[in-house]
């Protein structure tokens, strides 16, 4: 019933895309600039359009690889700088290493990550660490921090190996392998017993639903509590999730759990710093959303990837039978460098954050441009990890630009940024490159995979570019007897 579900979700979606971004891409508007820079400040102004009336150009996002097609194109029309309207509000774009460091990097404390984030996904992750800003974002990271540090991901590891080995177990592999819903599946499931301490039963399910739908919630386009439509079933998620993660902390605090919520309940920075009840409940809702989506879409990129590219495909499973072990250890992440190679090209490909937003506090300045206070603004590191200016065939998945001969991402030290930079730097980011090798290595020693030659990879928008069709794949089981179990 959900896959059944799914699929009717997938094809009205991708039917909604062609009607409306058809019609954003026919409706005429005049280029104009978003504000005149101060007189004698030497500064460009922001040039761009407004696109469809209220709408503006954010529909042409939903059709396939909208949001990078559209950035292409506008970085070539008006340059690294640019503005579009979008659901009545303009929205300055920044694509190219050297804007996203004056961003991210934001020395003169312009851009606000919280007031940028919240039309978007404030309701649902209300307070996550990525919508802090400042010293209080500082703080808290110091705290989130020592659930990140090695101890800690050692013990996550060890409660994610036997889910993943259990689920690969299980799966019911053939020619059109629905391959991205079925990550979703797991590392949903992934998610409910390392970050929770949820166990499969009733009460997974039911955070799972509510996750979810807080996770949908910002991609409704009616945006208000009516009592019906994605927005509101977002919310009754959210709310959901705050009831159980609240009813669990006393008892998460006393005990001494390796899972996520536990140690969050625990943790406090060196200066002894600990989070309150409510700093528990907002993180922990914002790093379920955090990991589990980006891992999805990364590992189901790469797996497509594989199925399309078979000679790497075999290149990654000759080092992984060479390392002896049907599951990985922590210290044998750095031992399968083909692997490393195809994980940075796939997030390079199809960034799992392609877009973060800012809004600027006060008048500002990138790259020359005039940008003036209360803009919306979006980092577009997807757009820059696909422009030649840095990327020679930037359309061509070749995971040998990062090896150490070419190491085609020194151009610039933003040139690859699928993890963000700056004092927002994805805080998980070694977390989620743990999780996703951990379970490629046992897919390769599992299975052997390819993609039907008359199969067109197609991509929407949610949190990240991912596949609109569940991205089908033809999987088989390997017949070979299973290598030693690491201990």
């Amino acid at each position: 019933m959900q896959m059944q579900t799914e699929a009717l979700r997938q094809s009205a979606t991708k039917t909604f895309q062609k009607v409306l971004g058809a019609a954003s891409s026919a409706y005429p508007s005049k280029v104009r600039p978003l504000a005149e820079p101060p007189a004698g400040s030497g500064l460009k102004p922001v040039m761009g359009d407004q696109g469809l009336p209220y709408l503006g150009h954010g529909l042409e996002s939903l059709a396939d690889r909208g949001s990078l097609k559209m950035a292409m194109d506008r970085y070539v029309r008006f340059g690294p700088v640019f503005w579009s309207g979008s659901v009545g509000m303009p929205i300055v774009t920044l694509i190219g290493p050297e804007a996203l460091e004056t961003a991210w990097m934001n020395r003169d404390k312009a851009f606000s990550s919280e007031k940028g984030w919240e039309p978007i996904i404030g309701p649902f992750f209300h307070r996550g660490v990525m919508l802090l800003d400042f010293e209080e974002h500082m703080q808290h990271r110091r705290i989130l921090q020592q659930a990140f540090m090695r101890p800690r991901l050692l013990a996550y590891l060890d409660l994610m190996t036997p889910l993943i080995s259990r689920t690969l177990s299980e799966w019911k592999v053939g020619e059109g392998f629905p391959m991205y819903t079925q990550t979703k599946d797991m590392l949903l499931k992934l998610a409910s017993e390392v970050f929770v301490g949820v166990t499969l039963g009733a009460e997974a399910d039911r955070l799972e639903e509510a996750f979810e739908a807080a996770v949908r919630g910002g991609q409704g386009l009616i945006r208000a509590d009516v009592g019906f439509g994605t927005w509101s079933r977002g919310l009754r998620g959210r709310e959901l999730l705050q009831d159980y993660f609240r009813s669990e902390i006393p008892a998460r605090r006393a005990g001494d759990g390796d899972d996520l919520f536990s140690v969050l309940c625990r943790s406090e920075s060196e200066d002894g710093l600990m989070f309150s009840d409510e700093d528990i409940v907002n993180h922990m809702i914002f790093a379920m959303m955090a990991a589990h989506d980006t891992s999805t879409i990364a590992l189901s990129m790469m797996t497509h990837f594989l199925g399309r590219y078979p000679q790497w495909q075999e290149r990654l499973r000759v080092e992984s039978l060479a390392l002896g072990k049907q599951t990985l250890d922590y210290d044998d992440l750095d031992a399968l460098p083909s692997l490393d190679l195809a994980f940075k090209e796939t997030l390079r490909y199809n960034s799992p954050v392609g877009m973060l937003f800012r809004r600027t506090v006060k008048d500002t300045e990138v790259m020359g441009y005039y940008i003036p206070k209360g803009t919306e603004v979006v980092l577009h590191p997807w757009a820059t990890m696909h422009r030649p200016e840095w990327w020679p065939n930037p359309e061509v998945w070749d995971p040998e630009r990062f090896s150490p001969e070419r190491r085609e991402d020194k151009v610039h030290r933003f040139a690859w940024a699928p993890f963000g930079g700056g004092a927002h730097k994805c805080i998980g980011l070694y977390f989620g490159g743990m999780e996703v090798k951990s379970i490629m290595h046992q897919l390769l020693l599992r299975f052997e995979w390819s993609v039907p030659e008359d199969y067109h990879l197609q991509l929407t928008y949610g949190t990240g570019p991912q596949p609109a069709d569940g991205l089908p794949i033809d999987m088989r089981r390997r017949a070979v007897k299973p290598l030693s179990t690491s201990v």
